[in-house]
């Protein structure tokens, strides 16, 4: 989905704080990692997880830390799957509301077992265009690369499809590449000539060079 937490490619956000290299800045956010990684492994798929983050409101997105905006997509994704109610997070938590965001896609969750691996279309040294689609649910592929022309590198085995994942559709399993893009054909002419950008992209996100044309 296009929102504020695609921010490959985008400018004016300034520069990136380098002076401090620890992942963490408070022993809440230790636990808080844990306990994501942990429950999201259990309880609803990482994607999921993703998800609830991307949904959350702009404005807050942008105002809270990396663990807060975990702890916003934690807190969001307990309630939807019904695990615990709004009405227990608020005695817990003295008060709490539920940060404002995007409700989930129709029939998000309750995936299916996987299907068997699909046979890839592409293979290493194929010219590729990426397909602009603006989906409103989940997905894998950067803004930035939407559009754009490259060439396949390697195929990475049949992996599960995020974007089904994410709206119930199942866990279907297909085909991932590594897909080399020039930076000139992402940032333009102001780019360096001999730079490249390697990215994971699903058979789903792809076209061939015919296609395109």
């Amino acid at each position: 989905m296009n929102g504020i937490h695609d921010m490959g490619g985008m400018t004016t956000f300034g520069p990136v704080p380098r002076a401090d290299t620890s992942p963490f800045h408070a022993d809440w956010e230790k636990r808080l990692a844990g306990l994501g990684r942990n429950v999201s492994d259990r309880l609803f798929a990482s994607d999921e997880f993703r998800h609830a983050i991307e949904r959350l409101d702009p404005g807050v997105y942008l105002s809270v830390t990396y663990y807060e905006r975990w702890l916003a997509g934690l807190e969001r994704l307990l309630v939807e799957k019904g695990l615990v109610t709004e009405e227990e997070m608020q005695a817990a938590l003295r008060g709490w509301t539920p940060r404002p965001g995007v409700a989930p896609p129709p029939g998000a969750g309750g995936a299916g077992p996987g299907d068997l691996d699909a046979a890839p279309r592409f293979a290493p040294g194929d010219r590729v265009r990426v397909r602009n689609d603006h989906d409103t649910g989940h997905t894998r592929v950067p803004r930035y690369v939407r559009g754009r022309r490259g060439v396949i590198t390697r195929f990475l085995g049949a992996q599960v499809l995020p974007d089904d994942l994410v709206a119930g559709r199942g866990a279907h399993r297909r085909p991932v590449y590594t897909v080399r893009f020039e930076a000139r054909e992402l940032w333009g002419e102001p780019a360096s000539p001999g730079d490249s950008l390697m990215i994971d992209l699903w058979e789903e996100y792809l076209m061939g060079e015919a296609e395109a044309r």
